[in-house]
C-alpha cells in the first residue's frame, strides 16, 4: 500500500512520561504504517530542556512559527519535587506557557463526544469550546507577602521618569499583596484569535469577565474585544449566521449550565484554565478533551489537554499493566495532519485525519475502551483494553 504523501513538515514535540512512551504508540501503529510522514523533530522531554537550559523549548516554537502547523505530547512543568527527581539546574517555566508567549496564541479546548460517555449536564448535547487567553494575569503576577502595617501603593512609571500611583491598602497587620498586568497587543490578538476561530468553526462566540468589579482591567478586555468585533468582524458574523455577545462570568455559568452547548466561550487566563477543567469534567474526561493554540498569524499547536500521566509511567516502569487513554493524544495528531493536509492542499491526508478519529469513536462505541472509560460508560458491555491494546484496537477497525 503506498503511504499518504506529505508536502511540508509538522513541527514534533515530543514529552515527557506515560504521555511519551503513547507517542510512541501513537505513531507506529496509527500513522507510520499510512503516512509518509516528515517532521521537524524537538524532544521537550524535561531531561533535554534541562540539558539545553530549556533552549529546545524556544527553537520548537520558533519552528511552529515556521511550518504553521506543530503537534505536541503533554510535558512535565517542575515543581520543588521534580527538582530533586530530575536534577534539575532551574525550575523550568512551563512549556505550554513559553511556546503561548512566542506565538501570542489562545487555547482552544473542545470536549471529543461519543457515544456511552454522557455529559453529567443533562442539557448538553454539543461540544462547548473553551477559548482561553493564554497570557499574563496571575500566570505572570508578581507576590508579595507583609508582615507589619504599611501603606501597599500601586506604581507605575514612565519612560520619562513620571509616576502615577493608586492606593491598594492601609494595612494594619500581616497580608499579601499580588500584582498582575496584560498588555493591549496580547488582548488585541486574543479577541481576533477568537473572533478568527469562530468563523472558522461556525460557532457562536461568548465572552465573559467581570468588568462591573474590575472596571479598568476587565473593563479593558471588553471594550477590546467590542471594539474589534464591529471594526472588522461584525459583517463577516452576520454573512456566516453566527453572533458574539459579551457576559458577565457569573451569568454565563448560569447559561451553561442551561444550555445545549455548541458555542465557544472565550475567558480569561485564569476562568479559562478552570473553566476548561470544569467542562472536560462534566462531559466525562480530561483525556477526551481537543487542545489547540491559535496564534493571530494563523499558527496552530495541536495537544492532548491532560498531563503525562505520571502514576501509570511508574507503573510501565515498573513492568506493570497500565489502561492509559490515548483518545486526547490520538486527537492532536489528527489535528496537526488535517490541518496540514488543509493548508498544502492535500485531501487525502485530511481525509485519513478524519478516518483515524472515526476510528477510535468507533471503537470506544463498540465497547473496547480503557479503563477510566469503562468506569464511566453508559454502554451494557465493555472490554477494558490495557494502554496498547486499545491503540491496536483502533489499529484493526481504522
Amino acid at each position: 500500500m503506498s503511504k499518504i504523501a506529505m508536502m511540508t513538515p509538522l513541527v514534533e514535540m515530543d514529552g515527557d512520561e506515560m504521555t511519551r512512551i503513547l507517542w510512541r504508540m501513537i505513531k507506529e501503529e496509527l500513522i507510520l504504517p499510512f503516512v509518509d510522514l516528515k517532521t521537524e523533530y524537538y524532544d521537550l522531554g524535561l531531561e533535554k530542556r534541562n540539558e539545553t537550559d530549556d533552549k529546545i523549548t524556544v527553537e520548537s516554537a520558533e519552528a511552529a512559527k515556521k511550518y504553521k502547523v506543530a503537534v505536541k505530547c503533554a510535558t512535565i512543568t517542575p515543581n520543588a519535587a521534580r527538582m530533586e527527581e530530575y536534577k534539575l539546574k532551574e525550575m523550568w517555566k512551563s512549556p505550554n506557557g513559553t511556546i503561548r508567549a512566542i506565538l501570542d496564541g489562545t487555547v482552544f479546548r473542545a470536549p471529543i463526544i461519543v457515544k456511552g460517555i454522557e455529559p453529567n449536564v443533562r442539557t448538553w448535547k454539543k461540544p462547548i469550546t473553551i477559548a482561553r487567553h493564554a497570557y499574563g494575569d496571575v500566570y505572570r503576577a508578581s507576590e508579595m507577602k507583609v508582615s507589619k502595617p504599611g501603606k501597599a501603593e500601586l506604581v507605575f512609571t514612565d519612560e520619562n521618569g513620571n509616576e502615577t500611583r493608586e492606593l491598594i491598602h492601609e494595612f494594619t497587620g500581616p497580608g499579601i499583596l499580588q500584582g498582575m498586568h496584560n498588555t493591549e497587543k496580547s488582548i488585541r490578538s486574543f479577541a481576533k484569535s477568537c473572533f478568527t476561530y469562530a468563523l472558522d468553526t461556525k460557532q457562536d462566540l461568548w465572552f465573559a469577565s467581570k468588568d462591573t468589579i474590575s472596571k479598568k482591567y476587565d473593563h479593558t478586555f471588553k471594550d477590546i474585544m467590542q471594539e474589534i468585533f464591529e471594526a472588522e468582524y461584525e459583517e463577516r458574523f452576520k454573512a456566516a449566521g453566527i453572533t458574539y455577545f459579551y457576559t458577565l462570568i457569573d451569568d454565563a455559568v448560569a447559561r451553561v449550565m442551561k444550555s445545549e452547548g455548541g458555542y465557544i466561550w472565550a475567558c480569561k487566563n485564569y476562568d479559562g484554565d478552570v473553566m476548561s477543567d470544569m467542562v472536560s469534567s462534566a462531559f466525562g474526561s480530561l483525556a477526551m478533551m481537543t487542545s489547540v493554540l491559535v496564534s493571530p498569524e494563523g499558527c496552530y499547536e495541536y495537544e492532548a489537554a491532560h498531563g503525562t500521566v505520571q502514576r501509570h509511567y511508574y507503573k510501565h516502569l515498573a513492568g506493570e499493566e497500565t489502561s492509559t487513554n490515548s483518545v486526547a493524544t490520538i486527537f492532536a495528531w489528527t489535528g496537526a495532519l488535517r490541518k496540514r493536509g488543509e493548508l498544502d492542499h492535500l485531501p487525502e491526508l485530511m481525509a485519513f485525519a478524519d478516518r483515524l478519529e472515526a476510528a477510535t469513536l468507533a471503537t470506544i462505541e463498540e465497547g473496547k475502551m480503557t479503563k477510566d472509560l469503562a468506569l464511566i460508560t453508559t454502554l451494557p458491555e465493555v472490554t477494558v483494553l490495557n494502554s496498547r491494546d486499545f491503540i491496536k484496537a483502533i489499529r484493526e477497525k481504522l
